[in-house]
């Protein structure tokens, strides 16, 4: 098949904001009696923020604050923290620029609201090399559902099985693969061995690992249509 687009996530793929992420969430839900840790946050890593919230409340409901509100303090001061302290993950600078070269255009696919991916694009000054971001905020319903991939390869005009999906979580994944797209895995060391990226049609353990024979040989596969 002919890769005519590359999609990326980006929390834990282009830029090293995880950690970020899990660092507010346990802030924000300690004041509710709620006690997390990095490993149980790292359990719904892809997950989009509202469903995070909503997950914690659904088993352990807290007075005070709605989801919707607590929600709203974790992304306010991730966005703050993520555009002030973020930094690219290995490889991510020059993957993207081995796709502009070949003139395809890139898009970022995210459970991330739409003025943090524009934060991160940014920061990592990354802008002019995509021709859009999308928000899976925008969608029906954020990954592992297709909707998010989906709904950026529309906009690019690019047929799903056409495009090269780019994840680090399993619900990403996921999401992509449900997508129809071909996929790239790139886990998180500590969960590198879980049985869930086997649905990945490649996986390696950093950016840095892809290559033009990967590329090529990703190519020479069949779609997923």
């Amino acid at each position: 098949m002919k890769i005519q687009a590359a999609l990326f996530d980006m929390d834990g793929l282009l830029v090293d904001s995880e950690p970020i992420w899990r660092e507010v969430a346990i802030e924000v839900f300690a004041p509710l009696g709620i006690a997390l840790t990095d490993e149980i946050c790292q359990a719904y890593t892809g997950l989009g923020t509202a469903a995070f919230v909503r997950s914690f409340y659904e088993k352990s409901p807290w007075p005070g604050k709605s989801t919707q509100q607590v929600e709203h303090e974790i992304i306010e001061l991730a966005h703050e923290r993520i555009g002030s302290r973020a930094l690219a993950m290995p490889g991510a600078v020059e993957v993207v620029r081995f796709f502009h070269k070949r003139r395809l255009p890139l898009a970022v696919a995210s459970a991330s609201p739409m003025e943090i991916i524009e934060t991160v694009l940014r920061r990592l000054d990354l802008l002019p090399y995509f021709t859009l971001w999308h928000s899976a905020v925008l969608e029906a319903r954020s990954k592992p559902f297709p909707d998010v991939y989906l709904g950026a390869a529309r906009q690019l005009r690019v047929a799903p099985e056409n495009c090269l999906a780019f994840e680090d979580s399993g619900n990403g994944l996921r999401s992509a693969h449900a997508a129809r797209m071909l996929t790239v895995a790139i886990p998180a060391a500590y969960e590198y061995h879980d049985p869930k990226f086997d649905l990945a049609d490649i996986k390696i353990s950093s950016l840095i690992e892809f290559n033009e024979d990967i590329f090529d040989n990703l190519e020479k596969k069949p779609s997923l249509a």
